[in-house]
């Protein structure tokens, strides 16, 4: 086991914890939070985006974003491979799908709705609201999902690619 597999190792993990992470959101907490009135649907999202700020989270939302770009940057300097575009192509795919749709669609959205007076507001200031913030939410989940999962599906492949006895396969 050398540096160049221990990153690829870690970034499979932080790849796989995100992937994971956004997968089990949308196979369980959307559809259950979708089922809540509106005002315990506004109530929860809000909870949920103050508790996922925390460390655990950002290890594998920032730490995948940090390591795919230096793991292929890695393998760029052994030389150009398939593994290092299979790389370039998962970074890409998480920078832009997973990591920038979150902070320009996701984010601004929980944020604006930080700043919404639940407890003020009437019934129908909750239905407005809500029908403004889940489906946009949701979308922009779902692409992010998909893209982390495919930027998962890339890193594997090229974990796969290095293991060898002998040599690795370009």
């Amino acid at each position: 086991m050398n540096a160049l597999n221990l990153v690829l190792l870690a970034t499979a993990l932080a790849s796989a914890l995100i992937a994971g992470l956004f997968y089990s959101y949308s196979c369980s907490v959307n559809p259950g939070l979708g089922q809540l009135s509106d005002v315990n649907y506004l109530s929860a999202m809000q909870s949920i985006n103050k508790a996922i700020i925390n460390p655990i989270f950002f290890f594998s939302f920032m730490g995948t974003l940090f390591l795919l770009p230096v793991s292929t940057y890695m393998h760029y300097s052994s030389g150009f491979s398939s593994r290092f575009y299979i790389l370039l192509a998962a970074t890409i795919i998480y920078a832009v799908g997973t990591f920038g749709v979150t902070m320009v669609g996701n984010v601004p959205l929980n944020d604006a709705l930080e700043k919404f007076d639940i407890a003020g507001a009437s019934a129908q200031q909750l239905a407005t609201w809500r029908s403004q913030f889940e489906k946009p939410w949701n979308n922009l989940h779902f692409i992010r999902t998909v893209a982390s999962v495919v930027s998962l599906i890339l890193v594997l492949i090229s974990c796969l690619q290095t293991v060898s006895p002998t040599k690795p396969i370009d």
